[in-house]
């Protein structure tokens, strides 16, 4: 008789588990940072808002702290930055404008231009330079980048009267309506800016194919960054801290007192054998 080669048996999937591993991998993937690590984000400051929220930018604030400030979701800074450093590096360093008013930008802004050979404004937007054709330094550009629309109000109604696209850094303070292209973050800080330019920088010359050598995250910043820790891992450690200071001081205090006793028990004992020789001397005296 022919005997039938048994088939090996399927591995039954349970119901309700299809995709699961897909789903999880998926989830990390989401919850992961684009262009930087977190830790970037945390140690700059780029997530923390204003105790104002527009409602233009309330959809990108996660919570509140207690005292106030608003808190962004870091994964739509990292994701919205990512988006609009895309539509920036589809002009040519020559086609575009930087704009940044605020003195906390000045230092990474100037640092991006001298490694990009895009043109800045800094300090004071001369009014008109868009759209008045008869002053002297009148320029053309194809698109403006800005770090307040706020501050920068001046260069983004020029931009908006010659129908140019306008890409903005927005706190939770600032109005989107009249932005192209909207980049969330902390606009205040020199660190906060200072990363978002350096990232710019970094993926601007890489599609670009400037070779030029990328400063330091440190460099844009201007100064060293430090991960702070947590306030409830750090009053934690700080109690354990006292505890074991507590802890030792009591042993201290607690061999000092037997470190004394001792000494106490030591002299009566010196003391008590004096007296006995002493007195053991004068009764040999009497009996001679």
């Amino acid at each position: 008789m022919e005997t039938k080669e048994k088939k090996p048996a399927l591995a039954s999937v349970p119901q309700g588990t299809e995709g699961k591993e897909n789903t999880i991998s998926e989830t990390k993937k989401e919850d992961q940072t684009i262009l930087t690590p977190l830790e970037d984000y945390i140690k700059t400051a780029s997530y923390l808002g204003t105790k104002v929220i527009t409602p233009t930018m309330r959809k990108y604030v996660y919570r509140r702290r207690l005292d106030g400030l608003a808190i962004l979701n870091t994964l739509l800074v990292d994701k919205k930055l990512a988006d609009g450093i895309d539509f920036i590096k589809q002009y040519k360093p020559e086609e575009w404008t930087l704009v940044c008013k605020r003195e906390a930008g000045w230092r990474p802004a100037k640092m991006f231009s001298e490694l990009t050979g895009v043109r800045i404004f800094t300090k004071k937007y001369p009014s008109g330079v868009l759209t008045n054709t008869v002053l002297e330094d009148f320029i053309e550009t194809k698109m403006i980048v800005i770090c307040d629309p706020w501050l920068d109000k001046n260069a983004l109604a020029d931009a908006k009267n010659i129908r140019i696209p306008v890409a903005g850094i927005c706190d939770t303070n600032n109005h989107t309506t009249n932005l192209d292209i909207v980049m969330i973050g902390n606009n205040k800080s020199n660190k906060s800016l200072g990363l978002f330019f350096w990232l710019m920088a970094r993926e601007y010359m890489k599609t670009h194919k400037i070779d030029k050598p990328l400063p330091t995250l440190e460099d844009f910043v201007g100064e060293d960054l430090i991960l702070e820790e947590p306030k409830k891992k750090r009053l934690a450690r700080e109690k354990k801290e006292r505890e074991l200071k507590t802890g030792e001081s009591a042993i201290e205090e607690k061999m000092r007192s037997l470190a004394e006793k001792a000494d106490e028990e030591a002299k009566e004992v010196m003391k008590k054998s004096q007296e006995e020789s002493i007195r053991v001397g004068e009764e040999v005296e009497e009996g001679v």
